[in-house]
């Protein structure tokens, strides 16, 4: 089995989740996905060892190990054209006012709701913009997981050290 991008979506949203019950349905609702995409994605996750099924919680520090070193290799951004959408990377908290860009357009996941003009980002899935919806500390761990996609040197290591703080709490 082979791990796919929404398969790290969904454990985002678990880690986000701590201890709290959850359920199929209410990860598929709240991630934008089918119930079968997130099933799925958890028994891909589980053979990854990313996953515990008996804990029904990410492997915290495996998952750690993934996102800052293997997750710019396995799913890198595609960017695009200028377009309108939510921003991420460094343009986005809690990277932003720590890098500064110049004049240069943000990155942004390009979306319908996005307020923000910059270059098209490809999101980790496409369900992410819409996913981060209310939801401040998923939407915080996809930004630092994009800086460590596509950013430079420091600010993957500063991304890395926020993203290990995040999951560790």
């Amino acid at each position: 089995m082979i791990l796919k991008p929404q398969d790290v979506l969904v454990l985002l949203k678990l880690s986000v989740l701590k201890d709290q019950a959850w359920s199929y349905a209410g990860l598929a609702k709240a991630l934008k996905m089918s119930v079968a995409e997130v099933h799925d994605g958890l028994k891909r996750a589980t053979a990854a060892r990313l996953f515990n099924p008996e804990t029904k919680r990410p492997v915290r520090r495996a998952l750690e190990e993934f996102l800052i070193h293997g997750v710019k290799y396995a799913y890198p951004p595609e960017k695009g054209g200028p377009t309108r959408g939510i921003p991420t990377a460094y343009a986005a908290n809690p990277l932003k006012g720590w890098i500064f860009q110049g004049d240069d357009l943000p990155p942004v996941w390009p979306s319908p709701d996005g307020e923000t003009s910059g270059y098209a980002f490809s999101p980790l899935f496409k369900s992410v913009p819409a996913a981060v919806q209310g939801d401040e500390k998923l939407y915080e761990l996809l930004v630092l997981v994009d800086a460590i996609r596509d950013g430079r040197a420091r600010e993957r290591d500063y991304a890395a050290e926020q993203l290990r703080h995040r999951l560790r709490e």
